[in-house]
């Protein structure tokens, strides 16, 4: 029993760091706090972090690659890794037991992105019908115009846009803060639903309701709209716009990325524009925008 307390006390304080020191999203908590409780309840409730080796990590893996896909192998491990790096750094281990774990080969996965018609039939999609269309428009234009990531999108406030300058202050991984520039079409989408959002927050308050007043895109309760909202909501309209691939605030990122590449723009400037901290990450957009660029030729060219 001894153990587990303490075994709870050393994840609290692993938790605690992740969302104080590395600004880690809750999503991502809740992924580390679930794979780092899945490894300890297969080891013996007795057992001491000082006493957990190598060999009961590599069973573990073992057991994990019958069950799972490389790719989420691979964030166990990590997490679980991270997890143990923080006890040596607080003085608690010596040794990280994952150390000669070997990670799984993953395979090579390509950033699914919509063509330029694609997404323009996107954008287009909110119409009459639809009782958000102004904000619900105002978000796909900012995805597509910035490259944001969704968790970036919903963290917005009123303040974080500068409509003089045009650019926008974002918050990235890690709470990294970075500039990116804002095309003047989706800030047009952005002053044509402000509108509607202080109708919102009227109706709320003079009900004696509360809402979230810096936030920028909000829901019918006047509080911050959600990723799983913003979600539904871009794949609906990719649906609705007859789109093959499925559509996603992400997609929208990796086009914003490619068609940038496309069009002839520096590689380390996207980095800058998506947040990357290696320029590895976003060297793969130039495998699409190569490919892209053979699909092209092989369809134009007479001779290919």
């Amino acid at each position: 029993m001894v153990a587990i307390v303490k075994m709870e006390k050393h994840l609290a304080e692993f938790l605690s760091w992740l969302v104080v020191e590395k600004g880690y999203s809750p999503h991502t908590i809740d992924n580390y706090s679930r794979d780092v409780r899945e490894f300890f309840s297969s080891v013996p409730a007795d057992l001491t972090l000082s006493a957990i080796s190598p060999a009961l990590v590599r069973a573990w893996v073992y057991e994990l690659n019958g069950r799972n896909k490389a790719n989420s192998v691979a964030r166990k491990i990590s997490a679980l890794r991270t997890f143990f790096l923080f006890q040596i750094r607080k003085g608690v281990l010596v040794a990280d037991p994952t150390g000669t774990v070997v990670m799984p080969k993953l395979g090579h996965h390509m950033p699914v992105f919509l063509s330029v018609d694609e997404v323009f039939l996107l954008l287009d999609e909110p119409g009459v019908q639809d009782r958000f269309k102004t904000r619900d428009r105002a978000i796909m234009e900012m995805l597509y115009s910035t490259g944001m990531r969704v968790a970036e999108i919903v963290n917005m406030d009123m303040a974080s846009l500068d409509f003089t300058e045009e650019m926008v202050t974002v918050i990235g991984k890690g709470r990294k803060e970075r500039l990116v520039p804002v095309g003047s079409q989706a800030l047009d989408a952005v002053q044509a639903y402000l509108s509607q959002r202080q109708q919102i927050f009227a109706g709320r308050l003079k009900s004696g309701k509360p809402v979230e007043c810096d936030a920028l895109f909000v829901n019918n309760r006047g509080g911050r709209l959600s990723a799983r909202s913003i979600e539904r909501l871009v794949k609906a309209y990719g649906q609705r716009a007859g789109i093959a691939l499925p559509v996603t605030p992400h997609a929208l990122r990796h086009s914003f990325a490619t068609h940038l590449l496309e069009m002839g723009a520096d590689l380390r400037v996207v980095q800058e524009l998506l947040g990357h901290a290696s320029l590895s990450t976003t060297q793969k957009y130039t495998h699409l925008a190569v490919d892209h660029l053979m699909a092209v030729y092989d369809k134009a060219h007479p001779k290919a």
